[in-house]
C-alpha cells in the first residue's frame, strides 16, 4: 500500500464505524413522544444526527414543556444501550478499514466520538473493533465542548502525539466535519447516502477534503490523497 500523507487517522464512531442513528433515533423518537412531542423517526434523525442528546436537552424541554432531568437522560442512555446491545451492526468495510489502517499506521488511530464512553466502548465491542481501539477512545462528553467544536478531536491529536494538521479525520455529518475542520486535520466525508449521513454536497460546502461512499474503500483513499486536492 502507498505511504499516507496522514501520520494518524481519527474516527468518528456512530455512521462511520456502526451503523448507531436508526436505532437510537428510534428510541429518542419514542421517549420524546412519552413527553408529547410526536415526531417520526426520520423526523428525529434530520433534528439531533450528529448531536449529544444532553446538548439538546433545551430544545427538548421548550417542545414538550417538561423540565428533564439527569434521571431522564440515563433513562434514555440505558433504553438505548438495550437496544444497541440487541441490534446493532457495523457499517459495511468498516472492520477491515480500521484493521488495515491499524497496522499501517502503528497503531496511531482513534476514535473521536461526541457519544458518551459507555456508548462508544459498547458500540466498538459489539463490532469487534475495542481491541483496535484500546487507549485510544475519546468522548466529546469529557471534553469541555463537543462537536462541532474541535476539542475532542484536539484531545485525540495530543494523546497520539500527533500534530492536527498531520490527521485525517473521517465523518458523516456536517456536525462532525466540522468539528475536525475547526481542529485542523484534514477531513474525509463518508456519504453513502440515506437519512443519517449529510450528503455530499453538504460537506464539500464545509471544507471537506474529498467525499466518499464505500468505507472499504477508506484506506485506498487516503493513500491517494495528497495535501493539495480536493475532490
Amino acid at each position: 500500500m502507498a505511504a499516507l500523507s496522514f501520520d494518524a487517522v481519527l474516527f468518528d464512531c456512530d455512521g462511520v464505524l456502526v451503523d448507531s442513528e436508526p436505532i437510537t433515533n428510534r428510541v429518542l423518537t419514542e421517549m420524546l413522544g412519552e413527553l408529547g412531542w410526536h415526531l417520526t423517526v426520520e423526523e428525529t434523525m434530520r433534528i439531533f444526527v450528529g448531536k449529544a442528546v444532553k446538548d439538546e436537552m433545551g430544545l427538548i424541554e421548550e417542545k414538550t414543556g417538561f423540565t428533564l432531568t439527569q434521571d431522564w437522560l440515563a433513562m434514555f442512555w440505558a433504553r438505548r444501550n438495550e437496544a444497541l446491545e440487541r441490534e446493532l451492526t457495523a457499517i459495511p468495510g468498516a472492520a477491515e478499514a480500521v484493521r488495515a489502517l491499524h497496522v499501517q499506521l502503528d497503531g496511531r488511530i482513534a476514535c473521536a466520538s461526541g457519544a458518551d464512553r459507555r456508548k462508544v466502548e459498547l458500540q466498538l465491542a459489539k463490532i469487534g473493533l475495542l481491541d483496535a481501539f484500546e487507549g485510544r477512545i475519546f468522548s466529546g462528553h469529557e471534553t469541555p465542548r463537543s462537536k462541532p467544536h474541535p476539542d475532542v478531536y484536539l484531545a485525540a491529536a495530543r494523546a497520539l502525539g500527533v500534530e492536527p494538521s498531520r490527521c485525517a479525520v473521517v465523518e458523516d455529518t456536517v456536525t462532525g466535519a466540522s468539528a475536525g475542520i475547526a481542529a485542523g486535520a484534514t477531513v474525509f466525508g463518508y456519504s453513502p447516502g440515506g437519512l443519517g449521513h449529510s450528503g455530499a454536497d453538504a460537506m464539500r460546502a464545509i471544507g471537506v477534503a474529498r467525499v466518499f461512499t464505500d468505507m472499504a474503500r477508506l484506506p485506498a483513499e487516503l493513500a491517494a490523497f495528497r495535501p493539495a486536492q480536493r475532490a
